[in-house]
C-alpha cells in the first residue's frame, strides 16, 4: 500500500509551489474560528475540489456521525464526515486548502495521506489554523500566535520557535511531520473569548485570515465576514448584558486583562484549551500564553 493509497483524486490541476491551509474541526477549533477561515477562503477564492481522503480508516463514527440528507424530498443519502482539499490560484501563491474533522485514528496514516499530496504538487509550506478559550474579551481585536520550527520562516514573519513537549492534537503531528520532510511550515491560533466558547466567532476567523494572507502574500478576504463580525459582537453584548456576572468578568477583562477571575461562574468547554491572555504586554502576553498552552496539554495526562 502506497502512502497516497486513501486518496481520492477529484482534479489534478497544474500548480506552481502551493501553500498549504489546514483546519480541522474539533478540539482546535473553539469557537468554529478556524473552519469558518477555510471555509471562507474556499468561498472568497472559487476554490475548486482537488481531493477527498477516505474517512473509513481514520474515524470514529460513533464519535463523528454521519449525517442523512433528503434530497428532493425523496432520496436519502449519507454524508460522511470527510477530510476535503481544494485548491485556488491567488495573486500570491497557488494554495491547497484541507478542511473536515480531527481524526481520531492512525494518526501517522492520515499525515502521510497529507504531506503525500503536498509532495506531489511540490508544495513551498503549509500553514494550519486553530483556535483556542481565553481568558479575552470579545470587544477587543483578536490575539493571535505564530509558530513554526524553520527559522527563516521565524525571522521573516515575525513568529515564535515552540520549544513545548508533552502531549498534541493533529495540528502537532501535522507540524512535525513536515519538520521531518523539510516542509516549512506556520501554525497560527486565534484567541476567543472562554465565556462566549459556544458562539461561532467570524471575527477570530478574520484575524487567523489576515494572518495566513501575510505569509501566503495574497489580500485577505475579510470583506465576507464583516457583517457576521458586526452580527457576532451584537449577540455577544447581549449575552453579557444579560447577566450581571459576567458583565463584571467582562469589564475586568476589558479594562486590565488582568486580574483574579476565579469568583465569576464562567462556563468552559472541557473539550477545549483555556489560558490567561495579558493584553498590557504583547511580549510578555505571547510567553504567557504558550505557557499556558503546553501546561494544559501536559494536565491532559494527569489521572
Amino acid at each position: 500500500m502506497t502512502e497516497i493509497d486513501h486518496v481520492r483524486w477529484l482534479s489534478k490541476p497544474t500548480m506552481h509551489n502551493p501553500v498549504l491551509v489546514t483546519a480541522f474541526t474539533g478540539w482546535n477549533d473553539a469557537a468554529d474560528a478556524a473552519s469558518t477561515a477555510v471555509r471562507t477562503l474556499i468561498e472568497a477564492w472559487n476554490a475548486t475540489p482537488l481531493a477527498e481522503i477516505d474517512p473509513e480508516g481514520f474515524t470514529d463514527f460513533a464519535n463523528i456521525r454521519p449525517i442523512v440528507r433528503i434530497k428532493d424530498g425523496v432520496t436519502r443519502t449519507i454524508v460522511w464526515p470527510t477530510v476535503t482539499m481544494w485548491h485556488a490560484s491567488t495573486p500570491g501563491s497557488d494554495v491547497i486548502l484541507v478542511l473536515g474533522p480531527e481524526p481520531s485514528l492512525r494518526w501517522r496514516l492520515f499525515t502521510e495521506q497529507i504531506l503525500s499530496v503536498a509532495s506531489y504538487f511540490d508544495a513551498s509550506m503549509m500553514i494550519s489554523l486553530g483556535a483556542l478559550l481565553a481568558d479575552v474579551p470579545h470587544n477587543k481585536p483578536i490575539q493571535l500566535i505564530g509558530t513554526a520550527s524553520d527559522s527563516t520562516l521565524i525571522e521573516r514573519f515575525d513568529l515564535q520557535r515552540s520549544q513545548y513537549e508533552g502531549p498534541t492534537g493533529i495540528l502537532g503531528v501535522l507540524m512535525d511531520a513536515c519538520n521531518e520532510a523539510s516542509l516549512p511550515s506556520a501554525s497560527l491560533w486565534a484567541a476567543v473569548p472562554a465565556y462566549a466558547s459556544q458562539v461561532p466567532s467570524p471575527k477570530a476567523a478574520a484575524a487567523l485570515i489576515a494572518r495566513a494572507g501575510e505569509i501566503i502574500g495574497t489580500p485577505a478576504p475579510l470583506g465576507l465576514l464583516q457583517q457576521a463580525i458586526e452580527t457576532y459582537e451584537r449577540r455577544v453584548n447581549q449575552i453579557v448584558e444579560e447577566d450581571e456576572d459576567l458583565a463584571a468578568y467582562v469589564e475586568r477583562l476589558d479594562s486590565s486583562g488582568e486580574g483574579d477571575y476565579e469568583e465569576f461562574d464562567v462556563e468552559e468547554d472541557d473539550g477545549q484549551m483555556s489560558f490567561d491572555f495579558n493584553e498590557d504586554n504583547a511580549e510578555v502576553s505571547a510567553t504567557s500564553l504558550v505557557d499556558e498552552v503546553e501546561q494544559f496539554l501536559r494536565d491532559q495526562e494527569k489521572p
